[in-house]
């Protein structure tokens, strides 16, 4: 018999794998999309992601979705307070266990532990110490598709931005930039894949320098 947990999802490849992790595992059922939106720009947070391309991706991949808003310059305070909201709501649905996409940030590990365990919810990290490469690579040649949605300057050229996730792309990245970004180099949108009932369509638009990220617009078709 499975169990019935939520999710933390950003929409991205990360949040992805962590989905076929757990539906490949048998023993989970996902039965909610936890996803955090920036309400000022209508988006997912730092991915830049318009929430109605979120929309279609939560029905391509047939789980419902909860939304969680936080302002544009929303401190820990706020979105602390915004995330008691999805804790509580898991509480009253009979749900003990939240999963996170997180791969190796030690301090964020144990950052989400603490923040769950005061609700009396438990932590399941499907990804954790998982090879960064072996992942990436896994996600490809499973057949989903991403692509780069924000990319930080500082550590990626703006020509990432807006780049489809493929081998073409990790062979170009620098070194010492990790193939699945988790250091914080670039965040995607999953659009094609295993778990999608359909694709999701969308066109690329102009690349923005916005709060010094570089953000790849893409307009839902």
């Amino acid at each position: 018999m499975s169990v019935s947990i939520y999710v933390c999802f950003s929409g991205g490849k990360d949040s992805l794998m962590m989905l076929h992790e757990l539906k490949s595992a048998g023993e989970w059922d996902v039965v909610k999309l936890i996803t955090t939106i920036t309400a000022g720009y209508d988006r997912i947070s730092m991915h830049g992601v318009r929430r109605e391309l979120l929309h279609r991706q939560a029905a391509a991949l047939e789980i419902p979705l909860m939304e969680v808003a936080i302002s544009p310059q929303a401190d820990n305070d706020e979105y602390e307070s915004a995330m008691e909201h999805a804790w509580d709501e898991a509480v009253q649905s009979e749900i003990d266990t939240i999963a996170f996409g997180d791969i190796f940030l030690q301090d964020l590990k144990e950052y989400r532990e603490r923040q769950l365990a005061a609700h009396a919810l438990k932590c399941l990290f499907p990804l954790w110490q998982r090879s960064t490469p072996e992942l990436v690579r896994t996600f490809i040649d499973l057949g989903y598709r991403a692509i780069t949605t924000c990319v930080d300057p500082r550590k990626l050229d703006a020509s990432f931005a807006g780049r489809i996730i493929d081998d073409e792309f990790l062979n170009a990245l620098p070194e010492g930039v990790d193939p699945c970004g988790e250091n914080g180099e670039f965040h995607s949108f999953v659009f094609d894949g295993p778990l999608f009932r359909e694709p999701v369509s969308f066109s690329r638009g102009e690349v923005i320098d916005r709060d010094n990220f570089l953000f790849c617009e893409l307009n839902p078709q």
